[in-house]
């Protein structure tokens, strides 16, 4: 709802104050590794800048009145809030999504899915167990490599003499991956699994904490969006 939200608005100040309360609120009711954000942080971060930097050099400048004039470059005012808009845009979507990342059981999320909005449990668990085969395909990639590593040469080869030898890595990767499909789809028709609704083991309940920061978020994208009014 928030990012959807936020699509509507180009002015800078909205997705500015937007990201501002969603790291308030992560810094207040969370218990975020903050090194670990911000490295994940910095590739948007670089993102944002090229949106700043393109928009200002191939953006259309605009009837606005002219800021700099950098060679044959004419900066409007209009191109330089389109482009503290769009950077801005990229930081508010990234930080939302950071949040729900380190914040989210995944598996209690999708269980809630579910039970709450009735989600359909073929979708549900083909979710949850492309998810779990994420690690277990990183394991098998860096067996890979140290195989390769001890049957191959000394020394290091090339960059591109690595990135040629990846397709000997992905082809047996391919291979075990849908090995693996093919056990857990055998494994989940042994279980009488069929897509149908099923009974929960574990229920996943909506609280009041829920609610509150439901309430929370909607007062951060409120305030966001009202300083569209007196911006």
């Amino acid at each position: 709802m928030c990012i959807l939200t936020l699509a509507f608005f180009f002015n800078p100040w909205t997705p500015l104050l937007f990201f501002a309360g969603v790291v308030l609120l992560q810094l207040l009711f969370s218990q975020t590794n903050w090194k670990l954000w911000s490295l994940a942080m910095l590739p948007f971060l670089i993102g944002a800048f090229g949106y700043f930097w393109t928009t200002l050099v191939f953006g259309e400048p605009g009837d606005g009145l002219v800021l700099w004039t950098i060679g044959k470059l004419d900066i409007t005012t209009q191109q330089w809030e389109l482009a503290w808009s769009l950077s801005l845009r990229v930081l508010a979507f990234s930080s939302i999504s950071l949040l729900f990342a380190f914040t989210t059981d995944p598996v209690r999320f999708i269980q809630s899915l579910m039970q709450q909005w009735k989600l359909s449990p073929k979708l549900a668990f083909s979710v949850l167990i492309s998810y779990q085969f994420l690690p277990v395909l990183k394991t098998e990639f860096e067996q890979l490599q140290q195989a390769h590593r001890i049957r191959g040469p000394g020394s290091s080869p090339s960059a591109f003499k690595r990135i040629t030898a990846l397709r000997r890595l992905l082809i047996p990767l391919l291979a075990g991956a849908v090995r693996k499909a093919e056990r857990a789809a055998f494994a989940m028709e042994a279980r009488a699994f069929t897509g149908e609704a099923r009974t929960h083991y574990t229920e996943v309940k909506l609280t009041r904490k829920d609610f509150v920061l439901f309430s929370l978020f909607s007062l951060v994208l409120s305030v966001s969006g009202s300083a569209v009014f007196w911006a």
